[in-house]
Protein backbone atom coordinates (compact mmCIF):
# COMPACT_ATOMS: atom_id res chain seq x y z
CA UNK A 1 0.00 0.00 0.00
CA UNK A 2 2.34 2.57 0.85
CA UNK A 3 3.98 2.40 -2.40
CA UNK A 4 0.88 2.94 -3.83
CA UNK A 5 0.55 6.62 -1.86
CA UNK A 6 3.77 8.90 -2.87
CA UNK A 7 4.25 12.37 -1.89
CA UNK A 8 3.58 14.12 -4.82
CA UNK A 9 -0.17 12.65 -4.67
CA UNK A 10 -0.60 15.37 -1.47
CA UNK A 11 1.30 18.25 -2.45
CA UNK A 12 2.64 19.30 -5.64
CA UNK A 13 6.83 20.08 -6.18
CA UNK A 14 6.25 23.41 -6.02
CA UNK A 15 3.62 24.02 -4.05
CA UNK A 16 3.34 25.26 -0.19
CA UNK A 17 3.13 22.23 2.20
CA UNK A 18 0.56 23.28 4.96
CA UNK A 19 0.23 21.35 8.14
CA UNK A 20 -1.95 21.32 10.86
CA UNK A 21 -0.22 20.53 14.18
CA UNK A 22 -1.20 19.99 17.74
CA UNK A 23 -0.39 23.64 19.53
CA UNK A 24 3.63 23.66 20.67
CA UNK A 25 6.49 22.68 19.51
CA UNK A 26 5.55 20.54 16.93
CA UNK A 27 5.00 23.49 14.66
CA UNK A 28 8.17 24.90 14.96
CA UNK A 29 10.08 21.48 14.38
CA UNK A 30 7.63 21.10 10.97
CA UNK A 31 8.69 24.76 9.68
CA UNK A 32 11.95 24.31 9.89
CA UNK A 33 12.18 21.30 7.39
CA UNK A 34 11.91 23.55 4.48
CA UNK A 35 10.77 27.34 3.18
CA UNK A 36 8.05 25.15 1.41
CA UNK A 37 6.18 24.35 4.26
CA UNK A 38 3.71 26.11 6.56
CA UNK A 39 2.53 24.57 10.15
CA UNK A 40 -0.23 25.89 11.75
CA UNK A 41 -0.79 25.18 15.23
CA UNK A 42 -4.72 23.69 15.68
CA UNK A 43 -6.99 21.94 18.18
CA UNK A 44 -10.21 21.10 17.04
CA UNK A 45 -11.46 21.95 20.06
CA UNK A 46 -11.76 25.30 18.49
CA UNK A 47 -14.24 24.74 16.12
CA UNK A 48 -13.49 24.15 12.15
CA UNK A 49 -10.30 25.76 10.79
CA UNK A 50 -10.79 28.91 8.73
CA UNK A 51 -7.72 31.60 6.81
CA UNK A 52 -4.97 29.68 6.46
CA UNK A 53 -5.49 26.79 8.35
CA UNK A 54 -8.21 25.74 6.32
CA UNK A 55 -5.96 25.46 3.07
CA UNK A 56 -3.57 22.46 4.61
CA UNK A 57 -2.94 19.50 2.52
CA UNK A 58 -1.64 17.63 6.12
CA UNK A 59 -3.21 17.65 9.42
CA UNK A 60 -2.02 15.81 12.44
CA UNK A 61 -4.73 15.25 15.14
CA UNK A 62 -3.22 15.46 18.87
CA UNK A 63 -2.38 12.11 20.57
CA UNK A 64 -5.42 10.54 22.33
CA UNK A 65 -8.36 12.77 20.47
CA UNK A 66 -11.47 11.82 19.73
CA UNK A 67 -13.48 10.67 16.20
CA UNK A 68 -12.63 13.79 13.19
CA UNK A 69 -15.89 15.67 13.33
CA UNK A 70 -17.22 16.14 10.17
CA UNK A 71 -17.35 19.83 10.34
CA UNK A 72 -13.68 19.86 10.82
CA UNK A 73 -13.06 17.61 7.57
CA UNK A 74 -15.42 19.77 5.37
CA UNK A 75 -13.33 22.82 6.37
CA UNK A 76 -10.39 21.17 4.92
CA UNK A 77 -10.75 20.95 0.93
CA UNK A 78 -7.10 20.54 -0.24
CA UNK A 79 -6.77 17.99 2.62
CA UNK A 80 -4.70 14.53 1.39
CA UNK A 81 -3.22 12.93 4.74
CA UNK A 82 -4.29 12.37 8.13
CA UNK A 83 -0.73 11.64 10.30
CA UNK A 84 -1.38 10.73 13.33
CA UNK A 85 0.92 10.36 16.51
CA UNK A 86 -0.56 7.29 17.24
CA UNK A 87 0.21 3.19 16.02
CA UNK A 88 -3.75 3.16 17.02
CA UNK A 89 -6.19 4.15 13.90
CA UNK A 90 -9.47 3.17 14.48
CA UNK A 91 -10.90 6.40 15.81
CA UNK A 92 -9.90 7.48 11.52
CA UNK A 93 -10.56 4.27 9.93
CA UNK A 94 -13.22 4.40 7.52
CA UNK A 95 -13.73 8.54 8.63
CA UNK A 96 -12.06 10.28 6.35
CA UNK A 97 -13.28 11.67 2.69
CA UNK A 98 -12.67 9.98 -0.32
CA UNK A 99 -9.05 11.19 -1.53
CA UNK A 100 -7.76 10.76 2.03
CA UNK A 101 -4.42 8.71 2.67
CA UNK A 102 -4.46 8.09 6.51
CA UNK A 103 -1.14 6.91 8.08
CA UNK A 104 -0.20 6.03 11.36
CA UNK A 105 3.11 5.94 13.72
CA UNK A 106 4.05 2.63 13.26
CA UNK A 107 7.37 1.54 16.06
CA UNK A 108 7.04 5.17 17.88
CA UNK A 109 5.21 3.80 20.86
CA UNK A 110 6.61 -0.03 20.28
CA UNK A 111 9.49 -0.10 22.97
CA UNK A 112 7.21 1.41 25.76
CA UNK A 113 4.37 -0.74 24.90
CA UNK A 114 6.67 -3.53 24.99
CA UNK A 115 8.19 -3.50 28.21
CA UNK A 116 5.11 -2.68 29.93
CA UNK A 117 3.80 -6.43 28.53
CA UNK A 118 7.12 -7.76 30.30
CA UNK A 119 6.74 -5.39 33.77
CA UNK A 120 2.90 -6.58 33.65
CA UNK A 121 3.42 -9.66 32.84
CA UNK A 122 6.16 -10.36 35.62
CA UNK A 123 4.38 -8.47 38.12
CA UNK A 124 0.92 -10.86 37.59
CA UNK A 125 3.34 -13.72 37.79
CA UNK A 126 5.01 -13.12 40.14
CA UNK A 127 2.12 -11.95 42.74
CA UNK A 128 3.21 -8.61 43.14
CA UNK A 129 -0.39 -6.49 42.79
CA UNK A 130 -1.32 -8.63 46.24
CA UNK A 131 2.16 -8.44 47.81
CA UNK A 132 2.52 -4.89 47.48
CA UNK A 133 -1.62 -4.74 48.93
CA UNK A 134 -0.12 -7.03 51.95
CA UNK A 135 3.14 -4.33 52.62
CA UNK A 136 0.20 -1.28 52.89
CA UNK A 137 -1.33 -3.43 55.33
CA UNK A 138 1.64 -4.05 57.46
CA UNK A 139 1.44 -7.96 57.00
CA UNK A 140 4.34 -10.14 55.86
CA UNK A 141 2.82 -12.87 53.69
CA UNK A 142 5.49 -15.58 52.04
CA UNK A 143 4.15 -17.45 49.88
CA UNK A 144 4.88 -19.06 46.55
CA UNK A 145 4.04 -17.31 42.62
CA UNK A 146 4.06 -18.23 39.11
CA UNK A 147 7.01 -17.21 37.33
CA UNK A 148 7.76 -16.00 33.34
CA UNK A 149 10.56 -18.40 33.00
CA UNK A 150 9.96 -21.47 30.87
CA UNK A 151 6.33 -20.32 30.21
CA UNK A 152 4.06 -20.71 27.41
CA UNK A 153 3.21 -17.64 25.87
CA UNK A 154 1.29 -16.84 22.78
CA UNK A 155 1.50 -13.26 21.40
CA UNK A 156 -1.84 -12.77 19.47
CA UNK A 157 -0.46 -9.68 17.48
CA UNK A 158 2.72 -10.50 15.24
CA UNK A 159 3.53 -6.70 14.14
CA UNK A 160 6.31 -4.74 15.62
CA UNK A 161 5.12 -4.36 18.79
CA UNK A 162 4.52 -8.37 19.17
CA UNK A 163 8.10 -8.97 17.64
CA UNK A 164 9.66 -6.72 20.27
CA UNK A 165 7.88 -8.53 23.34
CA UNK A 166 9.07 -11.93 21.94
CA UNK A 167 12.21 -10.45 22.13
CA UNK A 168 12.01 -8.79 25.45
CA UNK A 169 10.84 -12.08 26.92
CA UNK A 170 13.57 -14.16 25.09
CA UNK A 171 15.44 -14.00 28.14
CA UNK A 172 12.63 -15.37 30.55
CA UNK A 173 13.09 -18.94 28.30
CA UNK A 174 9.40 -18.68 27.45
CA UNK A 175 7.90 -21.52 24.79
CA UNK A 176 6.74 -18.21 22.18
CA UNK A 177 4.17 -18.78 20.02
CA UNK A 178 3.10 -15.59 17.66
CA UNK A 179 -0.66 -15.59 16.06
CA UNK A 180 -1.51 -12.96 12.87
CA UNK A 181 -4.66 -12.38 10.97
CA UNK A 182 -3.19 -14.79 8.44
CA UNK A 183 -1.06 -17.87 8.96
CA UNK A 184 2.83 -17.56 7.45
CA UNK A 185 6.39 -18.87 8.69
CA UNK A 186 6.59 -18.62 12.21
CA UNK A 187 3.36 -17.06 12.65
CA UNK A 188 -0.31 -19.06 12.84
CA UNK A 189 -3.68 -17.85 11.89
CA UNK A 190 -6.26 -16.67 14.04
CA UNK A 191 -7.94 -19.61 12.85
CA UNK A 192 -6.11 -21.86 14.76
CA UNK A 193 -6.80 -20.03 17.96
CA UNK A 194 -8.89 -22.76 19.45
CA UNK A 195 -6.27 -25.11 19.32
CA UNK A 196 -3.60 -23.03 20.63
CA UNK A 197 -5.40 -21.12 23.72
CA UNK A 198 -5.50 -24.63 26.02
CA UNK A 199 -1.54 -24.77 25.66
CA UNK A 200 -0.94 -21.43 26.81
CA UNK A 201 0.17 -19.91 30.53
CA UNK A 202 0.16 -16.35 29.07
CA UNK A 203 -2.17 -14.66 26.25
CA UNK A 204 -0.79 -11.42 25.13
CA UNK A 205 -3.10 -9.00 23.03
CA UNK A 206 -1.52 -6.64 20.83
CA UNK A 207 -3.70 -6.36 17.79
CA UNK A 208 -5.22 -3.37 15.80
CA UNK A 209 -8.70 -2.96 16.16
CA UNK A 210 -10.61 -4.40 13.13
CA UNK A 211 -14.25 -5.78 12.56
CA UNK A 212 -12.29 -8.87 13.03
CA UNK A 213 -10.86 -8.44 16.08
CA UNK A 214 -13.64 -6.91 18.23
CA UNK A 215 -14.75 -8.75 20.82
CA UNK A 216 -11.83 -11.35 19.77
CA UNK A 217 -11.06 -12.38 23.77
CA UNK A 218 -14.71 -13.18 23.74
CA UNK A 219 -16.79 -16.29 26.49
CA UNK A 220 -15.24 -18.80 23.84
CA UNK A 221 -11.81 -17.31 23.76
CA UNK A 222 -11.50 -17.15 27.17
CA UNK A 223 -13.20 -20.41 28.35
CA UNK A 224 -10.18 -22.20 26.35
CA UNK A 225 -7.58 -20.91 28.15
CA UNK A 226 -6.44 -23.12 31.08
CA UNK A 227 -6.38 -22.86 34.96
CA UNK A 228 -5.16 -19.93 35.94
CA UNK A 229 -3.48 -18.90 32.83
CA UNK A 230 -2.91 -14.99 32.79
CA UNK A 231 -4.84 -12.65 29.76
CA UNK A 232 -2.65 -8.87 29.02
CA UNK A 233 -4.44 -6.61 26.59
CA UNK A 234 -2.07 -4.41 25.63
CA UNK A 235 -4.15 -3.55 22.67
CA UNK A 236 -7.47 -1.89 22.94
CA UNK A 237 -10.84 -2.55 25.20
CA UNK A 238 -12.78 -3.63 22.75
CA UNK A 239 -10.80 -6.43 21.69
CA UNK A 240 -12.05 -8.12 24.87
CA UNK A 241 -15.64 -9.01 26.25
CA UNK A 242 -15.37 -7.23 29.26
CA UNK A 243 -18.44 -9.23 31.17
CA UNK A 244 -16.89 -12.47 29.70
CA UNK A 245 -13.31 -11.75 31.21
CA UNK A 246 -15.56 -10.75 35.27
CA UNK A 247 -17.87 -13.47 35.09
CA UNK A 248 -13.61 -15.56 34.43
CA UNK A 249 -12.29 -13.60 37.15
CA UNK A 250 -14.50 -13.81 39.54
CA UNK A 251 -14.57 -17.71 38.95
CA UNK A 252 -11.19 -16.88 40.20
CA UNK A 253 -11.02 -19.41 36.83
CA UNK A 254 -8.25 -16.82 35.24
CA UNK A 255 -6.10 -13.78 35.85
CA UNK A 256 -5.38 -10.57 33.89
CA UNK A 257 -3.20 -7.51 33.32
CA UNK A 258 -5.21 -4.59 31.31
CA UNK A 259 -3.56 -1.41 29.95
CA UNK A 260 -6.38 -0.78 28.15
CA UNK A 261 -10.48 -1.17 28.90
CA UNK A 262 -14.18 -1.29 27.61
CA UNK A 263 -15.45 1.52 28.82
CA UNK A 264 -12.45 3.67 28.91
CA UNK A 265 -11.90 5.87 31.40
CA UNK A 266 -13.42 2.87 33.73
CA UNK A 267 -16.19 4.66 35.20
CA UNK A 268 -16.14 4.91 39.20
CA UNK A 269 -17.69 1.92 40.85
CA UNK A 270 -17.59 -0.14 37.25
CA UNK A 271 -16.78 -3.99 38.47
CA UNK A 272 -13.52 -4.30 37.06
CA UNK A 273 -11.89 -1.70 39.90
CA UNK A 274 -12.76 -4.64 42.47
CA UNK A 275 -12.48 -7.79 40.11
CA UNK A 276 -9.63 -10.21 42.06
CA UNK A 277 -6.56 -11.77 40.11
CA UNK A 278 -6.61 -8.03 37.81
CA UNK A 279 -3.61 -5.85 37.49
CA UNK A 280 -5.05 -2.52 36.17
CA UNK A 281 -3.40 0.14 34.62
CA UNK A 282 -5.20 3.38 33.22
CA UNK A 283 -3.88 3.24 29.54
CA UNK A 284 -0.12 4.10 30.21
CA UNK A 285 1.68 1.44 28.05
CA UNK A 286 3.43 4.41 26.04
CA UNK A 287 3.57 6.83 28.62
CA UNK A 288 7.19 7.10 29.00
CA UNK A 289 10.11 9.80 28.26
CA UNK A 290 11.04 9.86 24.60
CA UNK A 291 7.72 8.43 23.40
CA UNK A 292 6.43 11.88 22.05
CA UNK A 293 9.95 12.29 20.52
CA UNK A 294 9.47 9.50 18.55
CA UNK A 295 6.37 10.22 17.77
CA UNK A 296 7.27 13.88 16.31
CA UNK A 297 10.14 11.93 14.37
CA UNK A 298 7.90 10.16 12.79
CA UNK A 299 5.64 12.69 11.93
CA UNK A 300 8.97 14.78 10.34
CA UNK A 301 9.87 11.67 8.85
CA UNK A 302 6.55 11.49 6.73
CA UNK A 303 6.82 15.28 5.96
CA UNK A 304 10.22 14.97 4.56
CA UNK A 305 9.09 12.22 2.29
CA UNK A 306 6.45 14.39 1.33
CA UNK A 307 8.32 17.13 0.38
CA UNK A 308 10.58 14.47 -1.60
CA UNK A 309 7.58 12.95 -3.44
CA UNK A 310 8.69 9.67 -2.30
CA UNK A 311 6.53 6.89 -1.24
CA UNK A 312 4.83 7.15 2.23
CA UNK A 313 5.56 4.91 5.53
CA UNK A 314 3.04 3.42 7.48
CA UNK A 315 -0.32 3.37 4.94
CA UNK A 316 -3.08 2.47 7.16
CA UNK A 317 -5.70 3.93 4.69
CA UNK A 318 -6.29 5.04 1.46
CA UNK A 319 -8.12 6.10 -1.46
Amino acid sequence: MASEIRGTDVVGPDETLTVLVPPGAMAEAAAALSPRVRAVGYDPADGPPSGEAAQAQVWVPRFGGASPDPDVLAALPRLRLVQLLSAGAERFVGRLPEGVVLCNARGAHTPATAEWVLAATLAAQRGLPDLVREQDAGRWTPGTHRTLVGARVLVVGAGDIGRRIGAMMSGFDVQLTYVGRTARDGVHGTDELPALLPHADVVVLVVPVTDETTGLADAAFLAAMPDGALLVNAARGVVVDTAALLAELTAGRLRAALDVTEPEPLPEGHPLWSAPGLLLTPHVGGAVPGTDARSQETVLAQLRRVLAGEPLADVVDAY
